[in-house]
């Protein structure tokens, strides 16, 4: 948030405050989508939309440093999280119109709140310039990988939750799984795991071509470990059929170590260590 309590909060342009009402909103709207209400599932779901909304004009922003009085893009492990998140539910939104998600809306509604009070206590630091012409896409590719990554983490955790509905069902008499479709549930993951497998790839191989020396640095370092994982998962997958909590353990892993890669290092760097981090 342009409005922070982070290190470089000072030097605020006149009228920026009022650049944080995009985010107040996004939080106070996400903090009503977490309620339990059956009655009002409609408007809980309105204020979901409404928070999400606020969320990407408070991105645009925070990002792009408007209201700053230092220009540049603005940028560091916590507005990776809550762009990440957006874009989450980005698909969500789509996908909760097609297919029933239940239990999703509180859970992500949630978790926005949590993103949207990191940024604004880490908001990131300023960076200028670009290093090379294609950082930016290099940059926007990492992001897509990141979304589409955390898409298919989501669709796992509803596929779990709703296999072991279903190993339950029988002995407490219940209707398994909400009428979940679990294979297309199951169809949907491995799909989003295969196309963030192909923008991670992009990923790696622009850092590799065009980054201004390459370096066995921890964020390359998780990104080949991810990589590696997620292309065991693809192939397990394809020659073994895997399912179940061997391609769940499988996604998690390789989700984990990506996390690690840019959102782990960034962290160390500018909250433990205080150090500014390059792009």
């Amino acid at each position: 948030m342009i409005l922070s309590f982070g290190a470089d909060s000072a030097g605020l342009a006149p009228g920026a405050v009022a650049l944080t009402f995009p985010s107040v909103a996004a939080l106070v709207c996400y903090l009503a989508a977490t309620l339990r209400s059956e009655r009002h599932a409609s408007t809980l779901r309105t204020a979901l939309l409404v928070a999400w909304l606020a969320h990407g004009v408070a991105l645009v922003i925070d990002i792009a440093g408007i209201g700053s009085a230092v220009p540049g893009a603005r940028f560091g492990f916590a507005p990776a999280l809550s762009l990440t998140l957006w874009l989450v539910l980005a698909v969500y939104q789509l996908e909760s119109r097609l297919l029933p998600l239940p239990g999703a809306r509180r859970a992500l509604a949630a978790c926005g709140a949590v993103v949207v009070v990191l940024a604004w206590i880490y908001p990131g630091r300023v960076h200028p310039q670009a290093g090379s012409l294609w950082a930016p896409l290099h940059w926007l590719l990492g992001i897509a990988s990141y979304g589409l990554f955390g898409v298919a983490v989501l669709h796992g955790l509803l596929l779990d939750r709703a296999e072991r509905q279903m190993r339950r069902a029988p002995l407490a008499g219940a209707a398994p799984a909400e009428g979940l479709p679990l294979l297309r549930l199951e169809r949907l993951t491995f799909r989003f795991v295969a196309a963030g497998f192909v923008v991670l790839s992009a990923v790696i191989v622009l850092g590799a071509v065009f980054a201004s020396g390459w370096r066995w640095e921890h964020k390359t370092v998780f990104s080949i470990l991810s990589w590696l994982v997620f292309a065991g998962l693809l192939t397990g997958r394809r020659a073994f059929g895997w399912r179940g909590p061997k391609a769940a353990g499988w996604l998690y892993a390789g989700a984990a170590l990506l996390l690690l890669a840019y959102v782990g290092s960034r962290f160390v760097l500018e909250v433990l260590l205080n150090r500014p981090p390059s792009p």
